[in-house]
């Protein structure tokens, strides 16, 4: 039986959350941030080699990582790497791989999903992949994963559900969806999770590209007509220079918001998976082993006195002291060292983007 399924890995943040570690020139996709051996893009690579070929695979991600990707993903061919001059948010980058996979598969559906996200149940993830890909097949739905959530985070976008189980779907947890809202303060992601219907939004979509391609046409012709007058040039030598103009003149906009938050045939698959977003250091130290004083250290030579709730992350030939902390971020890469009350991380990269405008990039 033919395999029409594809997907979509995007690849082309910066990571500046987890900076110093995560920088423009390396960013924390192309890290191994968790200790495995892969590197967080390798290892989503890995995922989905398990439920579809690599040439079904396409990388969407900015111009100067296209050597690492080639190095860290010998398996995807080259042709599977779509470059991007500039940084223009998730639809365009998604309209682009559209118009490349309706050149293999008009009859595809696709799988879109981030690069560095944690994902530590694979089975019940790829179970949850079966079923979304399932119901796309056969619905002109555009669906999302959503995930219960454990606290209240502030640091998610959250998905409202309709309480009302689909047709034929009872068992997969499909919900339609009623609202999307953006990362709440503290006070209302506290009321999002007494409400019980509302749930973390992954940033995972599925839909088949028919679905999708309209859906483009419909909220964000302007983008879908950019991409729209090279369906002669993709696959050929002229497409770079073709997407160079492109993105020139293409908005930045995100899929939610151009395209999620406005359909009417929105659903969300809600699932648990042990799903992290990995989005900051406070993410990632609740992944990570500590010792008796609930510090996670990360470096040969570190010494921690009188210090508790820590996560330390410094190279290995490098002498760290530490003595009198209490929950703080203490990150050392090359030549920076950032010290941050871990509460406070969500300043991190406000600070990177003041230290680019002092010295240049960093």
């Amino acid at each position: 039986m033919k395999n029409n399924n594809y997907c979509v890995i995007m690849a082309g943040g910066i990571g500046s959350r987890f900076w110093p570690l995560s920088k423009a020139r390396r960013p924390k996709q192309f890290l191994d941030i968790l200790g495995t051996g892969r590197t967080l893009i390798q290892q989503t690579f890995d995922r989905f080699t398990r439920v579809m070929p690599p040439d079904h695979i396409f990388i969407v991600s900015n111009l100067e990582y296209k050597e690492i990707i080639g190095e860290q993903l010998p398996g995807l061919p080259e042709a599977n790497i779509l470059l991007e001059p500039s940084r223009r948010n998730t639809a365009p980058c998604i309209d682009y791989a559209n118009f490349r996979i309706l050149q293999k598969d008009p009859e595809a559906c696709i799988i879109v999903a981030p690069s560095d996200h944690l994902i530590t149940k694979e089975e019940d993830f790829l179970r949850a992949v079966k079923q979304g890909f399932d119901f796309v097949k056969t619905n002109d739905a555009l669906l999302t994963m959503g995930i219960v959530p454990s606290r209240p985070e502030t640091g998610y976008g959250y998905i409202q559900s309709i309480e009302k189980e689909i047709k034929g779907y009872e068992s997969t947890g499909l919900r339609k969806v009623k609202t999307f809202t953006e990362k709440p303060d503290i006070e209302l992601a506290k009321v999002f999770i007494e409400s019980g219907d509302f749930y973390w939004n992954a940033g995972i979509f599925f839909w088949s590209l028919n679905t999708i391609m309209k859906s483009f046409e419909t909220y964000l012709p302007e983008i879908h007509t950019l991409f729209l007058e090279g369906q002669h040039i993709y696959g050929t030598n002229k497409e770079q220079d073709f997407i160079e103009k492109a993105y020139g003149s293409c908005r930045n906009i995100s899929i939610d918001y151009g395209v999620m938050e406005k359909a009417d045939n929105v659903y969300v698959l809600v699932s648990d998976f042990g799903w992290s977003d990995l989005g900051t250091w406070g993410s990632l130290y609740e992944q990570l082993a500590r010792d008796s004083q609930e510090n996670s250290i990360t470096g040969k030579n570190v010494f921690i006195y009188d210090s508790t709730g820590n996560i330390v992350n410094v190279q290995d030939d490098k002498v760290v002291v530490l003595q009198g902390l209490k929950d703080y971020i203490v990150v050392q890469n090359d030549n920076v060292i950032l010290v941050c009350r871990r509460e406070e991380e969500q300043k991190i990269k406000q600070f990177v983007n003041e230290i680019r405008t002092e010295i240049g990039n960093t």
